[in-house]
């Protein structure tokens, strides 16, 4: 009964948005496909997948540093997932948006020789790369974690008998212990990958003013109607986070297989049982099989 009490003032709440003129669906219908706003979603996620394919990379290497035998992996491992937890990602933003002011100019070269390479920071494109490092420097410590889970769910004996076949510890890692890890990485990578696709509403720390969230405020400032802007960058959010959601379903099915396939319980059988049991006390017979049980 409450089920149906929620589902019903959900959709009267629904009904009520749909048919408040004060929303402005007009505007939103008109400014939901705009140039603006679309090379925004661009860039969002643009912004999201190379901030994720970096936090990927450097949080398996923590992981993989944080399982190792010497112990100065462990502690730069340790030391990373600490600095970078324990900061705010807007702080760490604004440090990789103000790193021209430290470091205007990065070269490399031979000492009292020539110079080898250098660039310039404002050779950034407008802030973009800094958004990119800080996102996925700040994101890969909590991937590490979550990977460290991952590696740490999987039975030891494993390797040990990997091992004992000479199989190399890389080729371990990548044949054997993390195409089983996977099965326990991907849901919270899942849910960390739509996490960052919002996170990048912060990148006006950098400054980087091309994301979706930066536009649609941008556009409402100018035409003085917040709401409708809102609406639109919220709905291009949930439409990218169910893209998002359905990617995640078929990749935690892939690796999924053979071991979270669906198993109904046997409540049917024990009922067919129990009848079976009902039945033979009335007539005298047992069934099949279970003659030798009662012999």
């Amino acid at each position: 009964m409450a089920v149906v009490v929620i589902v019903l003032l959900a959709v009267a709440a629904i009904y009520s948005a749909a048919t408040n003129q004060n929303f402005h669906w007009d505007l939103v219908t008109t400014y939901f496909l705009d140039v603006l706003v679309v090379q925004g979603v661009g860039w969002t996620l643009l912004l999201t997948v190379l901030a994720m394919v970096l936090a990927i990379v450097l949080a398996l290497l923590l992981a993989i540093m944080r399982q190792s035998d010497n112990w100065i992996f462990r502690w730069v491992s340790w030391a990373w997932v600490w600095f970078f937890r324990g900061t705010p990602v807007y702080t760490q933003l604004l440090f990789w948006g103000s790193i021209g002011v430290l470091y205007p100019k990065i070269a490399m070269g031979v000492p009292f020789g020539p110079e080898l390479f250098s660039f310039n920071y404002e050779d950034f494109s407008h802030g973009f790369w800094p958004a990119v490092i800080g996102l996925g420097l700040n994101e890969s410590a909590y991937l590490a974690e979550i990977f460290r889970a991952g590696l740490k769910s999987v039975d030891n004996g494993q390797m040990e008998a990997a091992e004992a076949l000479g199989m190399r510890k890389s080729k371990i890692m990548l044949r054997i212990i993390l195409p089983q890890a996977m099965r326990v990485i991907v849901p919270p990578t899942g849910n960390e990958t739509i996490g960052m696709l919002k996170t990048t509403s912060l990148v006006l720390a950098v400054p980087f003013t091309y994301d979706l969230t930066f536009v649609t405020n941008a556009i409402a400032n100018r035409i003085y109607f917040p709401i409708p802007l809102l609406v639109v960058a919220a709905l291009w959010y949930l439409i990218i986070t169910s893209v998002l959601m359905v990617g995640q379903f078929y990749i935690e099915r892939y690796f999924g297989k053979g071991v979270d396939n669906l198993v109904p319980a046997p409540v049917m059988a024990t009922k067919a049982t129990a009848a079976a049991h009902a039945n033979a006390d009335t007539t005298g017979d047992l069934p099949d099989g279970e003659e030798g049980k009662q012999a």
